[in-house]
């Protein structure tokens, strides 16, 4: 049986860079879709869309073929151009010796696509896309939400 294909957008949002912030993720597979966001009291913007990725991938249930979009050239090149597999083998360093940051996020982004096949996209955001628009506004409907939560990874 072939491997279900799956379309994932995803976006974050912060308001104030540290802020209040959040992530919105859209799946579409066949006629199925399902909507996913939450907020964070104080995070940061990359936080925030590396968030919608893993919690997009996290959902799937079983191996799948994913397009995952996202506006983030930040996520988007960290898969596509192999800046990832570089900053393991650096020891989560950068080409410029300093730590990787967010690493938490980057090795749950790992273990989220274990076993998925992922063809990685950018979409320029705000330009009428209308799944990437339909993100931002979950993102920043979940960072002005009443209810945040704690991000346990954000240090600042």
């Amino acid at each position: 049986m072939a491997p279900k294909s799956v379309t994932i957008y995803s976006d974050g949002a912060c308001l104030g860079n540290p802020g209040p912030g959040g992530y919105g993720t859209v799946l579409l597979t066949g006629e199925h879709r399902k909507e996913l966001s939450a907020g964070f009291r104080r995070t940061t913007n990359n936080r925030m869309e590396l968030l919608g990725a893993i919690v997009g991938l996290e959902a799937l249930k079983q191996p799948c073929r994913v397009t995952l979009w996202s506006d983030s050239q930040y996520l988007i090149h960290a898969m596509a151009k192999g800046w990832l597999d570089g900053w393991q083998k650096r020891g989560w360093r950068t080409a410029s010796k300093e730590p990787v940051k967010n690493q938490d996020l980057w090795q749950r982004l790992l273990r989220a696509i274990d076993g998925h096949s992922i063809e990685w996209r950018w979409v320029r955001g705000h330009t009428g896309d209308v799944e990437n628009e339909r993100c931002d506004q979950l993102a920043v409907a979940a960072a002005y939400g009443p209810d945040l939560a704690d991000d346990a990874g954000f240090a600042g």
